[in-house]
């Protein structure tokens, strides 16, 4: 298969997350809300398997695949939200990574003393978003878990956003770097 056709097949499979948070939001079988959670999750793994393995990692799927992802978890944790199934204080927390991690990525973008940002994802917030998609399940099957799993992504997604942060601060530009004539002493 060529690169360009699996790359679109890539993509699609983390844009498909988009109408399947659609759909989430459509129905309120529990049943059918937990295999579209698992069904999310498994295009996720799928998507950054394949890329991975057959070396068809991109630009355009290292900034689909976050942005399907935040699209999903944050449409059906809103939907709990509305439905009274989570607490503001609790969608706030299980979001707090993806807000910062957004805030600081346009930072990094606009500020000069920053390069251009290069999306990768790092094990943190891969442990996050596996934390929110437990939250999501709990909420569905097993309510009494959903604090401590809250609680888990709140101190995770706190660690991801230091990590984020360390990162971007170790790539900025440093004024010795600023300019590209070199300097010499007289």
């Amino acid at each position: 298969m060529r690169r360009q056709t699996s790359l679109v097949l890539l993509n699609g499979l983390s844009l498909s997350r988009l109408p399947l948070a659609g759909v989430f939001v459509s129905t309120e079988d529990p049943l059918a809300r937990a295999g579209l959670v698992v069904g999310a999750a498994v295009t996720d793994f799928l998507d950054g398997w394949i890329a991975r393995h057959r070396h068809l990692e991109s630009y355009w799927g290292a900034l689909i695949d976050p942005l399907a992802d935040r699209g999903f978890v944050m449409v059906a944790l809103a939907a709990f939200v509305a439905e009274g199934k989570l607490t503001p204080l609790e969608f706030g927390t299980l979001v707090v990574r993806d807000v910062a991690t957004g805030v600081g990525f346009v930072a990094a973008r606009f500020l000069p003393s920053f390069r251009p940002v290069k999306f990768q994802a790092r094990m943190l917030g891969k442990v996050v978003t596996t934390l929110q998609l437990g939250a999501l399940m709990s909420v569905l099957v097993a309510p009494k878990l959903v604090r401590p799993l809250v609680a888990a992504v709140g101190v995770t997604a706190l660690a991801a956003v230091a990590d984020y942060t360390l990162a971007v601060w170790r790539k900025r530009v440093r004024p010795d770097q600023a300019s590209p004539i070199k300097r010499t002493t007289v």
